[in-house]
């Protein structure tokens, strides 16, 4: 009889700051059913993200002493890796407090993890948009284009510095970005572009990213002000043989 493989120790990681109004409280209770700690650190949040997380045994909280995410996102997400780190995890998630897995990751977590062959899980990521039931697929944001790595095996050997960049610096150090990566057909559902309000905001934040690091704003950003095409999401179905909860 095949020895029964030995259990993964999940460990996801986060960057939040004032999420208590959004999608937090959702996120972490799905992540706490497959994980089995979420280390979050807090950039310095003045509403109740602390409040809302201190409802949840799996995670442990952090917090930066002023703002860090906005002048030096590479530094926060290499302190958040550290932190994570010392929880002595066999894979680390790195996720946002506006996304959440397909359900199907909680029956399915093991099958993707106990192997030997990949070192990296990635995923597509579906941008709703307006409306909690559609997703964004025109231009860059459709999400059969690419997929985004948004798990990793734990190395402590490996370095850990982050790319240098003024925005989208990577989820994981250098290192882990170019390791092989299965491509997993679960999708993240990503609503950090639901409500409407925040589109404008977003697009400002982007627009001087641009223009400071481009010299110009970039197509993608201008999209964000652009009527979008979308499609109706579908949940998917759980694989037949799988049940019950990690």
């Amino acid at each position: 009889m095949k020895e029964k493989a030995q259990k993964q120790k999940i460990v996801a990681m986060m960057p939040v700051r004032n999420e208590a109004g959004r999608y937090l409280k959702e996120v972490l209770a799905h992540l706490s059913r497959w994980v089995d700690a979420i280390v979050i650190l807090d950039d310095c949040s003045d509403d109740d993200t602390i409040d809302v997380t201190g409802h949840f045994e799996k995670v442990i909280v952090y917090k930066n002493d002023e703002p860090l995410f906005a002048s030096n996102e590479p530094a926060m997400r290499r302190k958040l890796w550290q932190l994570a780190a010392e929880e002595k995890p066999d894979w680390i998630v790195a996720v946002d407090a506006d996304e959440i897995f397909e359900d199907r990751i909680i029956n399915e977590i093991d099958l993707l993890l106990d192997q030997n062959d990949f070192y990296g899980i990635s995923f597509r990521v579906f941008d709703f948009w307006q409306d909690p039931a559609s997703y964004r697929i025109d231009g860059g944001w459709n999400p059969w284009r690419k997929s985004l790595l948004f798990m990793v095996r734990y190395n402590p050997h490996l370095d850990s510095q982050w790319m240098q960049r003024e925005v989208h610096c990577g989820r994981f150090p250098q290192a882990y970005e170019n390791r092989i990566a299965y491509y997993s057909d679960i999708r993240v559902k990503h609503y950090g572009w639901l409500n409407p309000e925040d589109h404008y905001r977003k697009y400002l934040y982007y627009r001087d990213k641009d223009l400071k690091v481009f010299g110009e704003v970039r197509p993608f950003t201008q999209s964000i002000q652009t009527p979008p095409a979308t499609e109706k999401w579908r949940d998917a179905k759980n694989l037949y043989f799988l049940d019950g909860d990690r």
